[in-house]
């Protein structure tokens, strides 16, 4: 399919009782018009693996559009100048969640990435830092615990940043490397219990809770 020919088809799809809804979760939609999530997983089906298409499809700007490229491209082609512009172009958590979780987490710039962007000073940008850490805990089933173990102390570093996109980000990480197994879930409420002595109200929502979640799931 040409580009011309997927972006019709979303305008077919596109739903304004949707689009007007995508504000009340939070979802910048400017670049939108309105097609569900499960429409454009249904298309990237048909579609299938077309990393030049994705590109293309990028390079619309709608917003779509970008979530539908993360659902084609191909892991294997995606270089890092590829995550670092994509990353750039994140203004919606929807956005940054969706590529971080469909695409870039099956990279191997994956870890790398997610070290340097949770320093970043965007919003998005380290959001997507942190996105990474939670979504290669989910589908990274061979990565080893010491891998997650050493991002703890940069969860517990970054647990002050009070930004919405970011405290969840942060928690989030937190919560899904603690649910891998025994051994990280341990470690995850030590580092928990530790951002709770931080005087951050972020951080203390955060340890709050993670520990709500990981004490409940381990008991």
């Amino acid at each position: 399919m040409a580009v011309t020919e997927i972006i019709d088809f979303l305008k077919d799809k596109a739903d304004a009782g949707y689009l007007t809804g995508m504000k009340r979760y939070g979802i910048d939609n400017t670049n939108a018009i309105g097609v569900r999530l499960p429409e454009l997983r249904k298309l990237a089906k048909i579609i299938k693996k077309d990393h030049q298409l994705a590109l293309a499809l990028w390079d619309t700007g709608l917003h779509e559009a970008r979530l539908l490229a993360s659902l084609i491209d191909n892991p294997a082609q995606v270089t890092e100048e590829q995550i670092d512009n994509w990353t750039k172009d994140f203004y919606s958590w929807d956005l940054c969640d969706q590529v971080c979780g469909n695409l870039f987490d099956r990279t191997p710039f994956a870890m790398s990435k997610a070290l340097e962007f949770s320093a970043h000073e965007a919003e998005f940008i380290k959001r997507a830092g942190f996105v990474l850490m939670s979504e290669y805990a989910v589908h990274n089933k061979k990565a080893t615990n010491e891998l997650f173990i050493a991002l703890m102390p940069i969860i517990e570093r970054e647990a002050w940043d009070n930004r919405n996109f970011v405290k969840k980000a942060v928690n989030w990480a937190l919560r899904q490397i603690g649910k891998r197994n025994e051994i990280l879930k341990a470690v995850a409420i030590q580092t928990a219990q530790n951002i709770s002595k931080q005087d951050h109200k972020a951080a203390k929502w955060i340890a709050s809770n993670a520990l709500a979640e990981l004490i409940v799931t381990r008991s």
